[in-house]
C-alpha cells in the first residue's frame, strides 16, 4: 500500500508541476505579446511625433523666425519625442529652431 501511495504522490506532483509549468508559459508568451505590442506602439508614436517635429522645423527654418506659440508647440512636441527615446536629427533640428528669433508680429492664428 506504501508502494502506491508513494508512486500516486510523484503522479499528482508531477500533473501539477505540468500544469503549472503549462500557465506560466502560457502566461509568460501572453506578456511577451503585449510588450512586443507596446513597443510597436511606441515606434509607431515616436515616428509621428519626428516627422511632425521634423515638418515644423523645417518650415520655421526656412522662415527665419518663429512666433512665441509656434515655438512651444515645437517644444511640446520635442519634449515627448525626446521622452521616448528620439534624439538624432530632431535633436539637431529643434535646437536650430530654438536659436530662431523670435517673431513677435506673426499672427499665431495662422501657424503651420
Amino acid at each position: 500500500m506504501d508502494f502506491l501511495i508513494e508512486y500516486w504522490v510523484e503522479f499528482l506532483f508531477g500533473v501539477f508541476a505540468a500544469g503549472l509549468t503549462a500557465v506560466l508559459s502560457t502566461g509568460y508568451h501572453r506578456l511577451a505579446k503585449k510588450v512586443e505590442e507596446q513597443e510597436n506602439v511606441k515606434d509607431g508614436i515616436l515616428a509621428i511625433l519626428h516627422d511632425r517635429l521634423y515638418q515644423l522645423c523645417q518650415y520655421y527654418l526656412a522662415q527665419g523666425a518663429i512666433t512665441p506659440n509656434a515655438l512651444k508647440n515645437v517644444e511640446y512636441l520635442y519634449r515627448s519625442y525626446h521622452s521616448l527615446g528620439g534624439n538624432g536629427t530632431g535633436t539637431e533640428l529643434y535646437t536650430r529652431v530654438t536659436k530662431l528669433p523670435l517673431d513677435l508680429e506673426g499672427a499665431d492664428d495662422n501657424e503651420h
